[in-house]
């Protein structure tokens, strides 16, 4: 009896070990097979990409729980899920009509200040849907919005009236000076070597500009810096 026990238990951990591997496996190839598929995938998903990324999530579960059924059965349907998405993305480039069949087309609701109340019943928008997307957009008044598209990914491109709209510097005829993005240069005391290539930033005016400071890139928690030089040091706390 002592030695069946041992062999239940013995058997618990194998299979519990092998749940874990198959895991891990399977969650760094949907990755790998997410990034694939383009970073729409991450962000706003289209009608083909929802249903594959529903589909991959649902079939991933199977060979994780069920340890008797073999890994192969949850990698190739993935594996050919993934596939299709991107045959289907390529031919979305190449025809423009299959695109529409597949994912639709920009519907305009609004149109020069008025609502379309036929065009919402058809897409089954209701009032509170169209504000909640209007206070999204940063628009608390029907009276600043032009034109309202709701686009195929689901989300609401508004245009605002042009008295209503903000003016530019353009507009006002006023001289701002050059504005410079900012990259991280070190996050959390790890150097990030791209973003030094890309704001033309060398290793000597680093090592410079730590010294200056009297700070060592261990310390620091974010450090900004711009193609011109400029730079933000902001500490570690404690």
């Amino acid at each position: 009896f002592r030695r069946l026990k041992i062999l239940s238990k013995n058997l618990k951990v194998k299979n519990m070990s092998i749940s874990v591997i198959r895991t891990l496996i399977l969650y760094v190839l949907i990755l790998i097979m997410l990034r694939l598929t383009g970073k729409r995938q991450i962000s706003e998903l289209q009608t083909s990409e929802l249903v594959v990324t529903l589909l991959i999530s649902n079939i991933a579960v199977i060979p994780m729980q069920d340890t008797s059924l073999p890994l192969l059965s949850g990698v190739v349907p993935i594996l050919l899920l993934v596939a299709c998405e991107i045959v289907m993305s390529l031919l979305m480039l190449k025809n423009s009509k299959f695109r529409r069949a597949i994912c639709g087309i920009p519907q305009i609701i609004m149109n020069n200040g008025v609502i379309d109340q036929k065009k919402m019943k058809m897409l089954r928008i209701s009032t509170e849907d169209l504000w909640e997307e209007l206070r999204q957009a940063n628009i608390f008044s029907l009276d600043e919005v032009k034109y309202a598209v709701l686009e195929t990914n689901g989300k609401l491109s508004v245009l605002k009236k042009p008295q209503k709209d903000t003016a530019t510097a353009e507009q006002l005829n006023v001289n701002n000076p050059t504005n410079e993005f900012e990259l991280v240069i070190i996050s959390d005391g790890e150097i990030a070597e791209s973003s030094m290539e890309f704001c033309g930033i060398s290793q000597d005016w680093l090592k410079k500009t730590l010294r200056k400071n009297n700070v060592n890139s261990k310390d620091i928690f974010i450090m900004t810096a711009t193609p011109n030089h400029k730079y933000n040091i902001i500490k570690k706390e404690g």
